[in-house]
């Protein structure tokens, strides 16, 4: 009797996919939906300041919803199969370092407004998959910058002038893996990586989910 009771309970539970609607798999994110991620070549989207850029796919479609879902629409648990998509690109590159993961981070007022930083989720989940250390407070944003979709280059450059701070205290012989969601033209990397140098950091990587092109 229990046993019919639990298997009711489970049919009405289930979980949809957040992206077809599907319940055959009880996940978030069913593997048809996921596997239609495409990953990008297995090279350095770009180099900014000598440090490599690396993008784990293509801003469209699924991904694009993925990423979404994490930082708009309070889908905390997307946050594991975006760490997932990176991660299993991440091993692609072959990068046999003991790297600290280092989230790209959000200014104070629109945490306490979102109630989290979604780079924080995604970071925390890469950590568990690869076994690497992620530390929150390295670097700070100490400037509320603004939205950079609607902002040329020269503009977003502009905008994360001083935007962030680094605790020297937290500085390591590490190298520094820093992530984000998505690099448009890199500028936000950018930003960090001169605030890192300036502080002393070396050994810098950069690694976003996704690019636009």
């Amino acid at each position: 009797m229990m046993k019919l009771i639990n298997s009711f309970l489970d049919l009405i539970y289930r979980k949809k996919c957040y992206f077809c609607g599907n319940s055959k798999y009880s996940l978030r994110m069913c593997p048809k939906c996921y596997d239609k991620m495409e990953f990008m070549d297995v090279n350095a989207n770009r180099i900014i300041n000598g440090v490599d850029i690396y993008c784990a796919g293509v801003y469209t479609k699924e991904l694009q919803k993925l990423i979404r879902g994490v930082k708009y629409h309070r889908q905390k648990v997307l946050a594991y199969y975006q760490a997932k998509f990176m991660y299993e690109y991440f091993l692609k590159l072959g990068l046999d370092k003991d790297f600290l993961v280092i989230p790209t981070p959000m200014y104070e007022k629109r945490i306490k407004k979102r109630k989290y930083n979604h780079m924080d989720l995604v970071c925390e989940e890469f950590s568990k998959l690869s076994g690497l250390e992620c530390c929150f407070d390295l670097i700070k944003r100490v400037k509320d910058t603004k939205p950079q979709y609607k902002l040329s280059r020269k503009e977003r450059l502009v905008n994360l002038s001083e935007a962030f701070e680094v605790n020297k205290t937290l500085l390591s012989n590490k190298p520094i893996l820093l992530m984000d969601d998505i690099c448009t033209t890199g500028s936000t990397f950018e930003e960090m990586i001169k605030t890192l140098k300036a502080s002393g950091a070396s050994g810098i990587v950069c690694f976003a989910t996704s690019t636009p092109v």
